[in-house]
């Protein structure tokens, strides 16, 4: 009797937590994310030490073409990370029967978006600045403050790859002369390893 009354309130606790939290996130869309963002931090850093060792310092510099070199890539990065983990998501939303569109995922995606499209408009004024160093400290503390501002709709455990993000970004800040270092690990090596601790705990089974 009373192992089937913890039962009944576990699938209780399970049904609460599916209708007030989006649970399908799956861990392979952080480590496709990761992976791109490895993949972004890899063709950045040719371009810089390409411009640096041939055009800077000699008439064919071009500083404007070398940031748009830069923002084209962290374009490709951020579409491929968002396109895999709709995909991945999608994926496992449909093998849990959990709809991927609903209240919660809508609450999900206004706590996450709103710092991250005020942290765009902040990066390219900076950028219009042309207050570089700061660039990627700010991307990696306006990512940090999105993930801990949505965890409280989705998997709690991503409010812990926003703290990374966070003291990452903090890092960043103090040493900007290593932000693409930073980047790359805030954005590929940390999500790899939270895809991977997510994909282990709720997925492997």
């Amino acid at each position: 009797m009373e192992t089937s009354s913890y039962q009944d309130l576990r699938e209780i606790r399970q049904m609460m937590e599916k209708s007030s939290r989006f649970i399908s996130l799956s861990g392979w869309s952080g480590i496709a994310a990761g992976f791109s963002a490895l993949a972004g931090a890899f063709f950045a850093n040719r371009y810089i030490k390409a411009y640096y060792a041939n055009a800077y310092g000699t008439p064919d510099a071009c500083p404007a073409c070398l940031k748009q070199d830069l923002i084209v890539i962290a374009g490709l990065v951020f579409i491929s990370a968002l396109v895999l983990a709709f995909f991945f998501t999608y994926t496992r939303s449909k093998k849990d029967g959990v709809a991927i569109w609903g209240t919660t995922a809508r609450k999900l995606l206004w706590n996450t978006m709103l710092p991250m499209a005020i942290g765009a408009v902040f990066i390219f004024h900076l950028m219009e600045m042309q207050y570089y160093s700061l660039v990627g400290a700010s991307s990696l503390l306006f990512y940090g403050l999105a993930l801990v501002n949505g965890s409280k709709y989705t998997l709690g455990e991503i409010r812990f790859l926003g703290y990374g993000q966070l003291l990452t970004g903090l890092y960043c800040l103090w040493f900007p002369g290593n932000g693409l270092a930073a980047w790359a690990f805030g954005f590929g090596i940390l999500h790899i390893v939270y895809g991977i601790a997510m994909w282990w705990k709720y997925e492997r089974n």
